[in-house]
């Protein structure tokens, strides 16, 4: 199985994640449901000295993959807006996206 990391570090990744999905929504990522679902979460599922805590784990795992959805969608969702949906496109700007230049004509025709 592959290493997780740190709870910790998934607990700020996740509501770094919220934080920016909230920015679109345009209002504080603090008020949602979802912040409050996942620091209960947390909280509740935290190792003490006195048990060997599985279920712990498997939060930490599941909240590991969500963590991976959100990025992902969000990433997606980033590319999609450079990319998509602005109509026809002339050579020039095609070959711009990718990091190319077209060729000159000779005497100046392109």
């Amino acid at each position: 199985m592959a290493a997780l990391g740190s709870p910790l570090r998934t607990l700020r990744g996740l509501l770094r994640e919220l934080r920016h999905a909230s920015a679109r929504a345009g209002r504080p990522y603090r008020d949602t449901p979802a912040y409050q679902h996942v620091l209960a979460a947390f909280r509740a599922h935290r190792v003490t000295s006195e048990k060997l805590c599985r279920a712990q784990q498997e939060l930490h795992f599941q909240a590991a993959t969500y963590l991976c959805l959100l990025r992902s969608v969000r990433e997606h969702l980033a590319l999609h807006h450079e990319y998509h949906g602005k109509g026809e496109r002339s050579p020039d700007e095609v070959a711009g996206l990718v990091g190319f230049r077209l060729p000159q004509q000779p005497g100046g025709k392109g």
